[in-house]
């Protein structure tokens, strides 16, 4: 066996970040800001946790968007910190709910409404391509199933690309059933 020698860190040592050496764009492959539940843990929360409990989460740990799952770990629906704004918890306490009884389950957009890309359309695409399609379908996340293993897969998000390729990235929401109802009918008032 060979020994090898111990040196002392010098005070010019850079301590080096991955960052750094990464030189991903807009053309770099999709797969460079996909996140993979085979890779990473998904950030899953319980339908049955109280929004405001839910909030304080989101607000604590920088996270603007959970996955909800049902007592199996099964996926129901996704919460984000946009879903449980306060306006949307008053809302439901004007409807006669208490403050503490309102649920993620009550919040979240549900599995049903829920729209992904496909894993082998990740791969063959650029982080560009993914931009785009965000941007036009007006979500800051998307998640990412494979179709052929019937698996949610992963997660795309924006501001994950934003951060990681240093550049604003705007997502206008694309306007609810709810929200067009809103403006006309504050125009007929």
């Amino acid at each position: 066996m060979k020994n090898l020698s111990l040196h002392s860190v010098e005070q010019q040592d850079h301590l080096v970040q991955p960052e750094e050496f990464e030189e991903t764009n807009l053309r770099s492959a999709a797969i460079a800001i996909f996140t993979d539940f085979k890779k990473h843990k998904p950030l899953m929360i319980d339908s049955q946790t109280s929004a405001l409990e839910a909030e304080q989460e989101m607000i604590r740990t920088h996270v603007k968007m959970k996955l909800v799952v049902d007592q199996n770990k099964e996926l129901i629906g996704l919460i984000s910190y946009d879903d449980i704004c306060k306006q949307s918890v008053v809302s439901m306490v004007v409807n006669g709910f208490q403050q503490h009884e309102v649920l993620v389950a009550d919040l979240m957009r549900p599995r049903d409404s829920l729209r992904a890309l496909d894993y082998s359309d990740i791969i063959k695409s650029s982080i560009g391509d993914v931009v785009n399609t965000l941007q036009k379908n007006g979500v800051q996340h998307c998640l990412v199933v494979d179709q052929q293993n019937n698996h949610i897969r992963g997660l795309i998000s924006a501001s994950d690309i934003a951060r990681k390729l240093r550049l604003n990235i705007s997502i206008k929401k694309a306007p609810s059933f709810a929200d067009i109802f809103t403006a006309v009918r504050g125009l007929t008032d």
